[in-house]
């Protein structure tokens, strides 16, 4: 009997901690068993049948037991899946906000970033990208840098163009006909913030491959600016002057690739040095105002201009429905409310010959009649009448609509050329000149397709000069990154032209090019 009470007791030291009670009575029982000299054969059974019910008790804690364990295992399971589902979460909320940083303006990329809550992984501060503004190569506390590359490449093709045209003035000029094949234009921008987002800087090398061997057919340029509020952003360096809608700094998003309708570019005024403002008047008017050196900077150099810097240009701009207008020709925004746009300009300067780019240089305007005669060519109104400085004067007014990805813009056109100087110039009357233009577009495929139409017109002592287009601009990706255009033109005894443009000096007859543009 001894030997089966200490056996039973064995089994006692191996219960579980879980059964407390089942010890005690292991305590109970050997402390009798070593006080008792003499064993109860009644007290005997009855403990018998106690070591009995508590094996079944113990019996019942170990499937107790691992019924618990099983449930443990399973909720191990579900907490390791709970695990990954966070981790995938907080991964998608990380990108989410890094997406958000890069589809704002590159001024409030690092608020975006600073807006991620504890424990989520910090987003990279270097390689990411935003569509027209490029890639991030550096976003720091001190400020960021973004490269950003613009360049097409153009088959243009004009020898159905007449050889020669005849001016105003009888004199016969030879038309050039070209076809080609150019990497038209490389621009390489680099553009953010220093010391603060208020505080930005924008330089670029800028080149026209098409003009190689010209005056400033390389350039390397750009400018600072600093936002003090929304009603006042001041800047200085090399920009357009906004004398006209084409001008106001909406390049590239224009329904052609880099090309203007004939009447904006014989009035408009082009890129010079100076200092401007810009920014809102009251809600959904807008303001920009230059003074600049002259009305073209490339291929002039400091030494050529006057020192009167009396270059002026402004802009009002009103968008009386949504407030905003997108940017740019055509609706690619897709615009479900309609949006409209109502704007004047106006440029004043004082010009001479010295400060005009020569008639071979690039992206310039000259000033020139509507025949297409540089008016400072000498003996052009008559023999020993030399024009050497003139003042210009000139007024635009453009509206627009956009609904559904349908467009339709005008814009008119208003210049004064009078104050003339040197020889014979005494008693040559005020020059006026006018005109305007028209431009529809319909987004045939949202964001992929898009046909477009366009004409202008001038009107003056000189010539009656006019132009028409129709045009396809495809949008592989479904943004205007990469775009495939094609153009066709017809042209009217056309009173601008030169190497980076698809239209000819004088030029009569049809004109055919296609561009592939890519503007990252």
């Amino acid at each position: 009997m001894r030997s089966g009470a200490w056996r039973a007791g064995s089994k006692l030291l191996v219960l579980s901690v879980c059964i407390l009670c089942s010890t005690v009575v292991q305590g109970q029982l050997v402390d009798s068993q070593r006080g008792a000299p003499i064993i109860d054969t009644e007290n005997t059974s009855a403990a018998l049948l106690k070591l009995d019910q508590l094996v079944e008790q113990n019996h019942l804690l170990e499937e107790q037991n691992r019924a618990l364990m099983t449930e443990i295992e399973a909720l191990r399971g579900v907490l390791a899946q709970h695990d990954v589902a966070t981790n995938k979460i907080a991964e998608a909320e990380t990108e989410a906000a890094v997406a958000a940083m890069n589809s704002r303006p590159t001024e409030v990329q690092p608020q975006a970033a600073a807006n991620l809550s504890e424990g989520q992984s910090q987003p990279k501060i270097w390689g990411t990208y935003t569509p027209n503004q490029g890639f991030k190569l550096a976003n720091t506390e001190y400020g960021d840098l973004n490269l950003s590359i613009y360049t097409y490449v153009r088959y243009l093709n004009q020898r159905a163009l007449n050889p020669t045209y005849t001016n105003a003035f009888g004199d016969v000029m030879t038309v050039q006909q070209r076809q080609d094949m150019q990497i038209q234009k490389v621009q390489i921008k680099f553009l953010g913030w220093l010391g603060t987002p208020k505080f930005r800087y924008f330089l670029y090398a800028w080149t026209s491959n098409a003009s190689q061997g010209d005056p400033a057919q390389v350039v390397l340029a750009g400018n600072v600016n600093y936002t003090f509020n929304k009603h006042f952003n001041f800047a200085g360096g090399i920009t357009s002057l906004p004398g006209t809608r084409s001008v106001e700094g909406n390049f590239p998003f224009w329904l052609g690739v880099d090309t203007r309708l004939i009447a904006d570019e014989f009035f408009r005024p082009s890129y010079t040095s100076g200092i401007w403002a810009r920014g809102q008047i009251v809600d959904r008017l807008s303001y920009q105002a230059m003074l600049g050196n002259n009305l073209s900077t490339l291929g002039v150099s400091a030494a050529q201009l006057n020192n009167k810097f009396n270059t002026l240009a402004t802009a009002l701009v009103w968008t009386p429905t949504t407030g905003e207008f997108g940017v740019g020709f055509g609706d690619f925004e897709d615009h479900q409310q309609l949006a409209t746009r109502l704007a004047g300009h106006f440029t004043r300067s004082d010009e001479d010959v010295q400060a005009q780019p020569n008639t071979n240089s690039i992206e310039n305007t000259q000033i020139r009649l509507e025949d297409g005669s540089v008016i400072f060519t000498p003996n052009l109104f008559g023999q020993g009448i030399s024009v050497t400085d003139v003042t210009y004067k000139m007024a635009a007014f453009d509206g627009g609509l956009k609904y559904h990805g349908y467009s339709l813009d005008g814009e008119y056109f208003l210049r004064w050329l009078d104050h003339y100087k040197g020889p014979g110039t005494t008693g040559l009357p005020e020059i006026f000149s006018h005109g305007f233009q028209m431009q529809a577009s319909a987004m045939v495929l949202p964001k992929a397709l898009q046909i477009y139409l366009g004409g202008s017109t001038l009107y003056g002592k000189y010539g009656n000069p006019w132009d028409f287009r129709s045009g396809v601009n495809w949008y592989p990706w479904h943004n205007r990154v990469l775009r495939w255009n094609a153009e066709f033109l017809y042209l009217q005894h056309s009173p601008v032209g030169y190497t980076s443009v698809p239209f000819a000096l004088g030029g009569t007859g049809p004109v055919f090019h296609t561009n592939v543009e890519l503007a990252f």
